[in-house]
C-alpha cells in the first residue's frame, strides 16, 4: 500500500467507522496470527470504496509515528538529510521575507506559493520558533511583545528597523505586543495582520476544502489585509473572523477558547463533543477520535490541554461514554 499521505481536508476526512475498520485490521494484520483468508478479507474491504484506502492510509501513518527509533534506516543519514533541509528551508523562508519588505503585498502569493511546494513537517523544521505536538512555549520577544505558541505551531520571527514581522508557518500563536513606532504585522500564506496596539490570536486552520486564517482580537485592533484582494478591513476588541486569500468570513464574537489556551485550558461552551475532541486531539500524539453515536452530545466546561487523559476521564465522568484504545495510539470515545 502507499507509504505516506497528507492528512486528508475535511470534506476528505474518513468516517469514524472507516477508521475504525480500518484499525481493526490493522491491528489483525499486525498480531501475527492472520492467515490468506484474512489478508483476502482485509483486501476485499480495501478495494471496496476509496474511503476504505484513505483510512487505511491514515492508520498506516499514525502508526508509523509510533515505531521504535531503531527500524529506521541509517538513522545518521536521515538526521544529516533532515539537517541540511532546515537549512535549505531556512535559507529560501529569508530570502522571500526579504522579498517582501521592497515588493510589499506581493510576499503574500510568493509565501503561499512557498507553502504550496514544501512538506509542512520540514517547513516547520526550519522555523526560528516551533512546538512538538502537545508543548506550548511563552517568548519575550526583543522589543518586549509577548509571543505564545500552542501546540505543533511554528513561526519565523524578522526585526529590522521599519518594521515587525512574524511569518506564520504552522499552527497557531496569541500576540501581546509591545509599544514601539514600528509596525507590527503578522503575515499567513492568506494575507497579512496589522497590529494596533493589540492582543489577538491567530491560527491557521482548514475551511471546507480550503485552507484559512482565523483571527480573533482582544484587545485594540487588528488590521486584515487578503492576499487576493486590495482593500484592508479592521476587526475590532472582541470580535473574530476567519479569511483564505480572496474572501473574508463574517465577523463574530470572540471566542474565549481562544485565549484561554495560553493558560493550558482547552473550553468548551455548549461545543459538540466532536469538536472538543477535535480540540484536544492536536494536543495529543496518535489518534483520538469519537464515534458518530455520541458525537453532538453537548459539552460544558474547562478540560487541561497538557494532560489528555485526565481531560478525557473528566468527559467519562460527565457524559455517557467510555474510553476504547486498541493501541497505545489509538483512542476513541464510544457509547456505554
Amino acid at each position: 500500500m502507499a507509504s505516506s499521505m497528507a492528512t486528508p481536508s475535511l470534506s476528505e476526512a474518513p468516517s469514524h467507522d472507516d477508521l475504525e475498520q480500518a484499525a481493526y485490521w490493522y491491528a489483525c494484520l499486525r498480531d501475527g496470527k492472520a492467515g490468506a483468508s484474512d489478508r483476502a478479507a482485509w483486501r476485499a474491504w480495501l478495494d471496496a470504496a476509496d474511503a476504505h484506502a484513505t483510512a487505511w492510509r491514515y492508520v498506516e501513518d499514525i502508526s508509523r509515528a509510533f515505531e521504535p527509533v531503531r527500524t529506521l534506516p541509517n538513522p545518521r543519514g536521515a538526521a544529516r538529510q533532515l539537517v541540511a533541509a532546515n537549512d535549505r528551508v531556512r535559507t529560501r523562508r529569508r530570502v522571500l521575507t526579504s522579498l517582501g519588505l521592497t515588493v510589499g503585498s506581493g510576499l503574500m502569493g510568493w509565501l503561499s506559493w512557498q507553502h504550496s511546494w514544501l512538506p509542512a513537517e520540514v517547513m516547520a523544521l526550519g522555523a526560528d520558533h516551533r512546538t512538538v505536538t502537545g508543548e506550548q512555549r511563552q517568548l519575550k520577544l526583543s522589543d518586549g511583545t509577548q509571543l505564545w505558541l500552542n501546540t505543533a505551531s511554528a513561526a519565523d520571527i524578522l526585526f529590522n528597523p521599519s518594521e515587525r514581522r512574524i511569518s506564520l508557518v504552522a499552527g497557531e500563536i496569541f500576540v501581546e505586543t509591545a509599544q514601539d513606532p514600528r509596525p507590527f504585522l503578522v503575515q499567513t500564506p492568506q494575507g497579512q495582520l496589522r497590529a494596533l496596539g493589540t492582543r489577538f490570536n491567530v491560527r491557521l486552520s482548514e475551511l471546507a476544502t480550503q485552507s484559512a486564517t482565523q483571527l480573533a482580537v482582544y484587545e485594540g485592533a487588528v488590521e486584515i489585509s487578503l492576499a487576493g484582494r486590495g482593500e484592508a478591513v479592521i476587526v475590532s476588541s472582541g470580535q473574530r473572523t476567519s479569511f483564505t486569500s480572496g474572501k473574508l468570513d463574517l465577523i463574530r464574537p470572540a471566542d474565549a477558547a481562544r485565549e484561554a489556551w495560553t493558560q493550558g485550558t482547552v473550553v468548551a461552551d455548549n461545543l459538540p463533543l466532536r469538536e472538543l475532541v477535535k480540540e484536544l486531539g492536536r494536543y495529543r500524539k496518535g489518534h483520538l477520535g469519537v464515534s458518530d453515536s455520541v458525537a453532538n452530545l453537548v459539552v460544558y466546561g474547562n478540560f487541561p490541554s497538557q494532560d489528555s487523559n485526565r481531560a478525557l476521564n473528566m468527559l467519562v465522568s460527565a457524559l455517557p461514554i467510555r474510553i476504547e484504545q486498541r493501541f497505545p495510539w489509538w483512542t476513541t470515545l464510544e457509547a456505554l
